[in-house]
């Protein structure tokens, strides 16, 4: 039987403008499920989970379950849906064989932008520079 999922951990890569919009969106949402959204890379994520690639999850969204069960790429895109009340039924949906490849193919156009946003030859960012040694690195606000 299934471990259930109480919590999950959200590492979004901070240096984004698309990454750290999601973050904004998915706070405002009704969760079902609560989110916590951490930097990828930071010396939170680290500490929270030592076990992980955290290069790897600079490059794609990873989600982290309370009882350790790991989402990477679309899957994680799809278990943040559904934590939230009002896309439930629309994470179910991209979940089966007819959603699933709708979900990859948004995945992969929003890894496309978000390359181009930050450009091939990007700098390290704050987090991947072992910046905000205290792991409490805070990503401004949304604007207005």
């Amino acid at each position: 039987m299934p471990t259930p999922v109480g919590r999950l951990t959200v590492l979004y890569d901070a240096d984004c403008p698309l990454c750290v919009h999601l973050r904004h969106w998915l706070l405002r949402q009704r969760q079902l499920v609560p989110l916590d959204l951490v930097p990828a890379g930071s010396q939170e994520a680290r500490r929270r989970f030592p076990e992980l690639d955290h290069t790897a999850t600079l490059r794609e969204i990873t989600v982290v379950g309370d009882r350790g069960q790991v989402y990477r790429e679309t899957s994680a895109w799809i278990v943040c849906l559904w934590a939230l009340a009002d896309h439930r039924a629309k994470a179910h949906w991209l979940a089966t064989p007819a959603g699933l490849p709708f979900a990859r193919m948004t995945v992969l156009g929003a890894a496309k932008w978000r390359e181009a946003l930050k450009g091939p030859d990007h700098e390290a960012g704050p987090f991947e520079a072992g910046h905000c040694e205290d792991g409490r690195c805070e990503v401004p606000g949304p604007p207005g």
